[in-house]
């Protein structure tokens, strides 16, 4: 657990302790050892991200970002036949459950959950859930406090992620890059929800197909890849300065059969604009953004790649192959 200084320590009170370590080391992804541990999460240290210093806007440097606003206490990698929203707001949600047990014992009755919800769409929607809380209120004229109770023209003006390939392969290392740095809210779809306790971040990887595209690319080595996370509120001020982080979370050489399975009554599947799917059928890949595509028919005698028909026994190859060029150009585009 990565520590946390005395005016956000959420974690270390007696009221916290019991409510918080079932979260922590309940679900379906193991919270691991952060050096060593594979198919789990972790919390790394504030220190491997370097965010806006005091002196920022005048010097332009960067500084370690030190201790959490708030400390981790979970996370969930769930699957279910729709894209889920408002997962805390669900009577089923362990964390927003645990929360509400210590309360009906008269604890942690000024609590907050922060929750992070990435929606990964696919032939099965996936969801990279993170929860960080903090046992009293959030400080309304903080900058954070600012983001929880703002619009959303504000949030989405300033929900950053930072990230760093902690370990992996060389495309995956040169396709998301080390201590990038991207506005969520200008770049994805970003929906907000707020509870009683809780404030809850959706985002839709779906919405930018070139977001898709990286994200497919990493879940296709995810059993090799450790990545370090962090969320920030942007400082735009020099009054906000310096930045820090809200949390942070290690998600280490995970594997998608872990993922817990969420019911979701009713459900109907959404689209994009820009789709970039391979799927377990080898329906193929899309990217509009891109202009190609390859389609894989199944149990058909000739599928097609940009067009050109082939064997279909020469489809599995022919598409990883493509698959892998594709890869290079978007890598190539956002550079």
């Amino acid at each position: 657990m990565c520590p946390t200084d005395s005016d956000s320590r959420s974690s270390t009170s007696a009221d916290s302790a019991h409510w918080t370590s079932t979260t922590i080391n309940g679900g379906s992804i193991r919270h691991i050892d952060l050096n060593s541990g594979t198919n789990g999460w972790a919390s790394p240290p504030g220190d491997v991200f370097h965010l806006r210093s005091r002196t920022y806007f005048t010097e332009r440097v960067k500084s370690p970002a030190g201790d959490y606003l708030l400390s981790p206490v979970g996370m969930d990698w769930l699957k279910s036949t729709a894209k889920l929203e408002n997962v805390l707001g669900r009577p089923d949600n362990r964390v927003a459950q645990a929360l509400r047990q210590a309360q009906a014992q008269g604890k942690s009755k000024k609590s907050l959950i922060f929750a992070v919800n990435l929606q990964i769409p696919g032939k099965e929607y996936h969801s990279a859930v993170f929860y960080f809380a903090a046992e009293d209120p959030v400080p309304s004229g903080s900058l954070l406090g600012r983001f929880i109770e703002g619009d959303d023209g504000f949030r989405n003006q300033r929900f950053k992620l930072v990230n760093r390939i902690v370990k992996g392969p060389w495309i995956v290392k040169k396709t998301v890059g080390n201590y990038s740095a991207c506005l969520l809210g200008r770049a994805l779809t970003c929906n907000y929800h707020r509870g009683p306790n809780y404030f809850e971040i959706d985002v839709d990887i779906g919405s930018s197909a070139i977001a898709n595209a990286i994200l497919r690319l990493a879940l296709g080595y995810v059993t090799c890849v450790t990545i370090d996370m962090g969320f920030v509120v942007e400082a735009q001020t020099q009054e906000e300065l310096p930045e820090r982080l809200i949390g942070a979370v290690r998600v280490c050489q995970m594997e998608m059969s872990s993922a817990t399975v969420v019911d979701v009554p009713n459900a109907t599947r959404g689209g994009n604009k820009h789709f970039f799917l391979w799927d377990e059928g080898r329906t193929g890949w899309v990217s509009e953004s891109f202009g190609w595509w390859a389609a894989c028919g199944t149990g058909e005698e000739e599928c097609e790649v940009n067009g050109t028909a082939h064997a279909a026994e020469k489809c599995h190859k022919t598409t990883l192959l493509f698959e892998q060029q594709a890869m290079l150009d978007i890598a190539a585009a956002i550079q």
